[in-house]
């Protein structure tokens, strides 16, 4: 921190630090790891796993030293104007992302199956080459002895799925309610709201995991089964490392609840993570209609 002493009419500049460029290192890495593992190498899982821990370590040494500044009385109105920008930014980045994956669901399912499949047989991508959804691509899936043809039943969406849905919902609920104990200065249910969204956001992330052990082990799909389980797996796995990480922010909001850190006109810290979780909850929306029911 620069100076324990800051005058409200000067925007607060802070030291300079190494956090963004080891950050910028752990995501390099983490995503490295994750192209070296699905292609098999033996390294990925070592580079992704370490990776992912140093990301883990910055951003909590990082946000740790924010949150000192914060308490010290170093951020006033124009540090506040420019969080809020920041996030909002952050967030249309996101939406970006995912506006990016579900484009190409929609294309292969709209325009470049049906396109392929309507050409001559022999310019095909394999033989019986359809436009039926979902594919598995030329080979089908193997189960222990079993063949799965190239086209199989998708994820069903009334069972994990929509306990998932449900889920996510009620801690947008949840969420909103705490939000509306911090504005009254209701600190027990600012905390018990929050205790109950991470609750529900851990919950979110069990029934996940057991979709995907059901998933690779039951059904055949994976990241190499075809068009659909690239997409399926894209798209919900994108989703749920943003759940794991904004219930890890939900975590740390509900320590620093349960210090008094928050009043009912200084809280952006709350806000920033409430913005953050109602995203994540209109994304699986979109998820649950496109990827799972439709």
């Amino acid at each position: 921190m620069a100076s324990t002493t800051h005058n409200a009419n000067h925007y607060y500049v802070p030291n300079p630090s190494t956090y963004p460029v080891i950050l910028s290192a752990g995501l390099l890495a983490l995503a490295a790891g994750f192209i070296f593992s699905i292609n098999a190498f033996p390294v990925g899982r070592w580079m992704m796993t370490t990776g992912a821990l140093v990301v883990l370590a910055m951003v909590f040494k990082w946000m740790g030293s924010v949150i000192s500044e914060n308490q010290n009385g170093l951020y006033k109105k124009w540090e506040d104007k420019s969080f809020r920008v920041g996030m909002i930014t952050f967030i249309c980045s996101e939406i970006a992302f995912f506006a990016a994956f579900f484009g190409a669901l929609f294309f292969m399912r709209v325009i470049s199956i049906p396109d392929l499949a309507a050409m001559d047989p022999q310019y095909t991508l394999y033989k019986g080459f359809t436009d039926a959804w979902p594919s598995a691509g030329p080979g089908g899936v193997v189960l222990g002895k079993e063949y799965v043809p190239a086209h199989f039943e998708p994820m069903a969406a009334w069972g994990l799925p929509a306990i998932n849905t449900l889920l996510l919902l009620t801690s947008g609920a949840t969420v909103t309610w705490a939000h509306w104990g911090l504005l009254k200065n209701n600190r027990k249910q600012l905390v018990i709201g929050l205790f109950l969204t991470v609750a529900l956001g851990i919950a979110f992330l069990a029934c996940q995991a057991t979709e995907y052990h059901h998933a690779y082990s039951e059904m055949g799909l994976t990241l190499g089964a075809g068009a659909y389980g690239a997409s399926f797996f894209m798209l919900t796995g994108f989703h749920g490392f943003h759940v794991m990480l904004g219930t890890l922010m939900l975590i740390v909001i509900l320590l620093r609840s349960m210090k008094g850190h928050f009043d009912a006109d200084h809280h952006f810290g709350f806000e920033g993570v409430a913005w953050y979780w109602h995203f994540v909850d209109v994304v699986w929306l979109g998820l649950f209609v496109f990827v799972y029911w439709l």
